[in-house]
């Protein structure tokens, strides 16, 4: 059996704790690419602040889910129950990145009105539901995963809706006039 071959990188002056810091800082990069990530760095605030109304459920919720460079469990538990699954009423962890997705889509739309949710969370039997219905649900949805939402924004038009969403190339983003929303995901960058 053949020894294994060391990493040269930390052989050649570079220590483990520092090669595993770039790791996780070319992982981050990687994860929430740069224009969404500058806009979080440079918001220069200790908290993150989310406001939504849910259309089907006339639920409110005005709340801080980040203090101190951490999520809130409470604030984050309240967040999944609004954006849950309203016709089979499951709930599903929303993930952090999405939400730190419309934080950055907020401040840029620099407005402190309620994003109205269309759609937030949708469970595996609603999703399979709407593909038979045909209306235009894709199979493998990421709202499925807790990963994407429909949204508007009071007095705000849906094309800068949109605009501010793609330029923060965080994920894919749906234009739907036809239906009063924009999708947004964090999946891979793409338009339609």
């Amino acid at each position: 059996m053949k020894p294994e071959k060391r990493d040269k990188s930390i052989d050649e002056g570079l220590s483990r704790r520092k090669f595993l810091a770039f790791g996780a800082v070319s992982a981050l990069s990687a994860i929430l690419p740069s224009n969404l990530f500058a806009a979080l760095k440079n918001s220069n605030s200790s908290e993150r602040a989310l406001n939504f109304y849910n259309i089907h459920t006339d639920e409110r919720l005005k709340t801080v889910y980040w203090h101190n460079d951490r999520y809130l469990p409470e604030a984050l538990a309240e967040i999944n129950h609004l954006l849950r699954d309203y016709r089979t009423d499951e709930v599903m962890e929303i993930n952090t990145k999405l939400l730190d997705l419309l934080y950055a889509i907020n401040r840029n739309m620099q407005t402190s009105q309620p994003f109205h949710v269309m759609s937030g969370y949708r469970s595996p039997a609603t999703n399979a539901m709407l593909v038979k219905e045909g209306r235009g649900v894709g199979q493998k949805s990421l709202h499925m995963y807790g990963m994407a939402t429909d949204i508007s924004v009071p007095y705000r038009s849906l094309s800068s809706l949109r605009n501010v969403a793609k330029y923060l190339k965080a994920g894919g983003v749906g234009y739907y006039p036809e239906s009063d929303f924009v999708h947004v995901d964090i999946g891979r960058v793409r338009y339609w």
